[in-house]
């Protein structure tokens, strides 16, 4: 790619999926990130909690990578920057908020020697041959920007999470003459948001939030647990404003909350909130003087709100009575953990709200309305969905194209396109995947180790060891150890049945084949392997150790 008057785009991650967001722009043999996001595991990788974008194809040419600008300081749109950088050890742009929020979870992470830019909101700047500025954006966290990326090639709006809305409380509201002004100067491509392109009308407004969730405090006897995103420092503030409008005090629970609220205040924001109180504060207030605001809106494991409601939290206990409030949206692949907890909480007698029943959260995304507002005002030449699944990418194309931007096309994770000179146009495939964080090591969820961890998980694992002499010959009866097989009162039948399998299986053998280790390995693997299949149904992890007397 040498081409200057080239534009291209490829995600590596956040298209096609919620989360992990990762997107590449290329002009004359140069690349531009934006954002490095992370996802939340779930059963299907087991021993992982966090996911990231798989940087490989980046990585091999981090030479060629100018920098890494944020948009705002959510996790599935930074928090990757700790756990990959060392990959890619280029320059990191963003703004004040996300800038401080960046800066804990390097510390925390041991990650040193970022070079971090701080960029004035509105400021432009320069990353080697791309030219940024951040339009300022309305979102549910302060410092939402959208990006306008200026090359030699032409002019294209990044436009990830945003909305419209009068009232955002933290933070601006969209710059809608800034905008109206790029689409005069001539957009040539939108990449745009897509979460919400299946929704009509528009995504709501934190400023009317904040009456009903005072409101649903007010009608509560018991302690108020309310469960939201610890970066949506709008909704924080409302909280403390329901506490304190119903004469009760508003305590924070979760770490990550306390490091929101610090880089917060550390920014400018929250200057006109009280202190919060601590988790330990919770047990010598009465229950109908507290309001919290708990992490684990996702039904995270090791979230406060999960420990809660399995009786396990340090400090935090809820009873009979209590109300747990969820105000945040359930991120899709999240249902079945916000149910186990909501439905562990509601067995303890603990009522549970949520979004729909009454007015519990509002979405930071744009819904339809404002996407047309958005096409109205860029008048884009061209436009290409991100930051959605699949049916929300075509979704966006088909509201663009009914917007009158005839050139819109899907491009998933690995897809790279040409934006300009237009028309948009897919010219090839790179390398995607992902990458799962397995206690200090990165390790790609569809390798080796998962697979295993997989199978294990699904049916169990066998392990004998066979002891024989230099001729081959048995020295002992094999012994085998179950995993989770069967169950224990019939392991000691099973046991039997595979260890005269593999005896007679390496009694079947040649006395050259006796010799070889791996051979004899081999011959009794398959034994315990078929016994194990035969008896129980199940294709069990088998492995054998072979020790030569």
């Amino acid at each position: 790619m040498k081409n200057t008057d080239e534009l291209r785009f490829v995600a590596l991650g956040g298209a096609g999926e919620i989360g992990m967001n990762l997107s590449l722009y290329g002009c004359g043999g140069r690349w531009l990130m934006v954002d490095l996001g992370l996802g939340f595991a779930d059963e299907s990788t087991p021993g992982i909690d966090i996911l990231v974008p798989d940087p490989a194809y980046i990585a091999e040419r981090r030479e060629a990578l100018d920098g890494i600008v944020l948009t705002h300081a959510h996790e599935d749109h930074l928090g990757a920057v700790a756990v990959l950088w060392p990959k890619l050890r280029c320059p990191v742009y963003a703004s004040p908020f996300a800038a401080a929020v960046l800066k804990r979870k390097l510390a925390e992470a041991g990650v040193k020697d970022v070079p971090l830019h701080v960029v004035a909101p509105n400021a432009p700047f320069d990353v080697g041959p791309f030219g940024i500025e951040y339009l300022s954006a309305a979102h549910s966290i302060p410092e939402g920007h959208l990006l306008a990326i200026r090359t030699a090639a032409g002019l294209a709006v990044h436009a990830t999470d945003w909305k419209l809305d009068p009232a955002p409380l933290v933070g601006t509201r969209t710059d809608e003459d800034r905008l109206r002004a790029l689409g005069a100067e001539g957009v040539q491509a939108l990449l745009v948001d897509s979460t919400n392109a299946m929704v009509e009308g528009r995504a709501g407004s934190e400023g009317a939030l904040r009456d009903s969730l005072t409101e649903i405090v007010a009608g509560c006897a018991g302690r108020v647990a309310v469960a939201c995103f610890s970066s949506n420092i709008a909704r924080i503030e409302t909280i403390a404003h329901a506490a304190a409008a119903n004469d009760r005090q508003a305590c924070l629970v979760g770490r990550s909350l306390w490091r929101m609220v610090e880089a917060a205040r550390e920014t400018g924001y929250l200057a006109g909130t009280p202190p919060f109180l601590t988790e330990h504060d919770v047990g010598y207030l009465p229950a109908d003087r507290v309001v919290m605001a708990v992490t684990g809106s996702q039904g995270e494991r090791r979230s406060a709100l999960s420990r809660i409601a399995a009786d396990d939290h340090p400090a935090v206990a809820l009873e009979p009575g209590d109300t747990v409030v969820f105000s945040s949206r359930q991120i899709p692949g999240n249902e079945l953990a916000i149910s186990r907890v909501q439905n562990r909480l509601v067995r303890q007698g603990i009522e549970v709200i949520v979004d729909g029943a009454r007015e519990t959260h509002v979405s930071g995304h744009p819904a339809r309305e404002e996407l047309r507002a958005l096409y109205e005002w860029l008048n884009p030449a061209a436009v290409v969905p991100i930051h959605g699944e699949t049916r929300h990418l075509f979704e966006q194309v088909a509201l663009a194209r009914s917007a009158g931007v005839a050139d819109a096309l899907v491009a998933e994770n690995g897809t790279l396109v040409r934006l300009m000179p237009g028309p948009v146009e897919v010219i090839g495939e790179v390398e995607t995947g992902r990458l799962g964080l397995d206690g200090k090591r990165l390790v790609p969820v569809d390798g080796g180790t998962m697979r295993m961890r997989s199978r294990i998980g699904f049916a169990g694992s066998a392990v004998a060891t066979v002891v024989v002499d230099r001729r081959g010959a048995l020295a002992a009866d094999p012994r085998v150890t179950l995993h989770g097989v069967i169950e224990p009162d019939d392991t000691e039948e099973v046991a039997e049945a595979a260890i005269d399998a593999m005896i007679d299986a390496i009694d079947d053998l040649s006395r050259q084949a006796r010799r070889d280790d791996d051979d004899v390995a081999e011959a009794a693997r398959r034994a315990l392997a078929g016994t194990l299949r035969r008896t129980t149904g199940k294709r069990p992890v088998a492995e054998v150790h072979v020790v030569r007397v």
